[in-house]
């Protein structure tokens, strides 16, 4: 076979090439060649700012360039700080005490080594190489699965913007003590996709501190809590006894930043085409995203030992004694009773005051404040990226944020008016759910990507990293479809039973297609059925130029 006929069986028409775009070529198209007809305009992301590594003789190890690549990995580890995150620790502590800060350990590794896999993407693939993008065309398939793929992404992030809507809302009606209402908390969420535009005029190193700087705040105000008297406790390894229900929530959600954390690696001027280089982003880049889970980790574990030690196997009862005892004004919220106490994260900052004082729920409310609205901005930048590379609509933040939150804010702002915090606070679990069902549309391509040669080269997934990282996202994949299962057998009615059967079949049959055509990429051809031409064979080569194949 030419070379010429394998490029037309890989790319096919003009329009099948274009979903690749969103995990390979948006990543890093101000890397293109500009003689490209598809390149002429540089997308409009900060990304196009590239901060200068230091030159200097090489060395094992530099503080000036680690410093250099300082950001990446603290925009990344926002995942693992969102308001849902943080509502699944406190309700894990509450519920199940210490018992599950091992899962917390083993949820942040694995998200750990998946990011490290996205970093690579973002390193090293050659994407000025044209044809190295086409040769990805197994993974997106043809126009309808493409478009799937893209609402599924768009999914995802929505939800994560409604998690942030949600969290912001709450912490605001907690600082205002309750004068501001919760529709007016939501409404008031506008007003900082604004307030992040501004500085994202200043440029990347200032959007990055900014973005330090907020989790240095989660990092303080939670600690704060942790450090209180009666909340110091220790690490148990077990999980007898505690609930099901509250175990996937420590992983749900968590590993899903591959998007921007691929993105954010081209912000850095690294010569790809330099092996040493590429080595040593690929050594500063995974010592950075080190820190930054590690601090992540740390902020998750402030907010779990606070309701494990605290509030552990506490009832409603006894909550409600202290609260009239406290002479707070939110001891109506709990029932009286003594059934077990039930924590989310607006009773969670009510627990707190009560227990320590009108100062702990201040502090937890501008905490969960600063974690919502660290996620603003990521969520932005993963949509557009998603945006231009699914359906190369180049849109600006500003229109790409407002349709973001938009949509995000309609549903939040209903709940909000309609019903009562218990259900604005319910949202989080649903969309919890929601973001891992999504696991699968980051996980299986952001594996097969990092393991193809023709993008890869010598940075390619080994047979090692490939069985582990199959292993990995199968095992990530399946534990959060089971606790998917349990979410939905607590629904209890038979028509919810049936809806969610059909959307399943529906989902899994398009996972099952999606893990075939990233098994075919990845060499085994015995499943291709004669439909597509397996890039294993390595005819697309770095001479050949010239653009989309047509």
């Amino acid at each position: 076979m030419s070379r010429d006929d394998s490029l037309s069986n890989v790319s096919g028409d003009h329009r099948d090439t274009a979903g690749l775009d969103a995990f390979s070529c948006a990543y890093g198209n101000s890397s293109l060649p500009q003689s490209t007809k598809h390149s002429e305009e540089p997308f409009a992301t900060y990304f196009n700012e590239k901060i200068t590594i230091p030159e200097e003789e090489y060395s094992c190890f530099s503080f000036r360039k680690l410093w250099a690549f300082m950001g990446p990995g603290f925009l990344m580890s926002i995942g693992f700080l969102d308001p849902g995150n943080i509502e699944a620790d406190l309700q894990s502590g509450a519920v199940a005490g210490f018992k599950l800060l091992w899962v917390l350990l083993l949820a942040t590794i694995l998200g750990l080594l998946l990011q490290r896999l996205a970093v690579r993407l973002g390193v090293y693939p050659k994407v000025s190489n044209v044809l190295s993008c086409l040769s990805l065309t197994h993974i997106i398939g043809m126009y309808v699965p493409r478009i799937i793929l893209w609402l599924m992404v768009e999914l995802a992030i929505i939800g994560s913007d409604m998690q942030e809507v949600i969290g912001s809302a709450i912490a605001i009606n907690l600082l205002s003590l309750g004068r501001v209402p919760l529709w007016g908390g939501v409404l008031i969420t506008i007003a900082d996709t604004f307030v992040f535009l501004f500085l994202d005029k200043y440029g990347l190193r200032k959007l990055e501190a900014f973005f330090g700087f907020l989790i240095t705040v989660m990092a303080l105000t939670f600690g704060y809590e942790a450090t209180r008297p009666g909340t110091q406790g220790h690490v148990r390894a077990s999980c007898s006894g505690c609930r099901t229900p509250q175990t996937p929530a420590l992983c749900i959600g968590e590993p899903v930043t591959q998007c921007h954390t691929t993105c954010s690696a081209f912000s850095r001027q690294v010569n790809r085409n330099n092996k040493q280089e590429v080595r040593e982003a690929n050594k500063y880049f995974f010592i950075e995203s080190c820190i930054a889970v590690f601090v992540s980790f740390v902020i998750n574990v402030f907010v779990m030992s606070v309701f494990a030690e605290a509030f552990f196997e506490k009832t409603n009862e006894q909550v409600v004694e202290v609260c009239q005892n406290s002479s707070s004004p939110h001891a109506g919220v709990f029932p009286n009773n003594n059934s077990t106490l039930i924590v989310n994260i607006y009773k969670g900052g009510i627990v707190l005051g009560c227990y320590f004082g009108p100062a702990a729920l201040y502090i937890w409310a501008v905490g969960i404040l600063a974690a919502g609205q660290s996620s603003t901005m990521t969520g932005t930048y993963s949509g557009q990226f998603v945006m231009e590379g699914f359906l190369k609509l180049k849109w600006s933040r500003f229109a790409r944020v407002i349709l973001t939150r938009s949509i995000a804010i309609i549903p939040t702002l209903f709940v909000a008016v309609f019903q009562d915090v218990e259900h604005l606070t319910g949202m989080n679990d649903f969309l919890n759910v929601l973001q891992s069902l999504q696991l699968p549309f980051a996980l299986i391509p952001i594996l097969t990507f990092t393991s193809l040669r023709p993008v890869m080269s010598d940075f390619a997934n080994g047979i090692g990293w490939r069985i582990a990282g199959g292993i990995v996202v199968l095992i990530v994949c399946s534990i959060n479809m089971y606790f998917v299962v349990i979410y939905v057998q607590e629904l209890g009615h038979v028509a919810l039973y049936v809806v969610a059967a059909v959307i399943s079949v529906a989902y899994l049959s398009f996972v099952f297609y999606l893990g075939w055509q990233c098994l075919i990429a990845l060499g085994m051809s015995f499943l291709d059925c004669g439909h597509m031409v397996s890039i294993s064979k390595g005819l697309l080569t770095e001479e050949a130029t010239g653009g989309y194949a047509k």
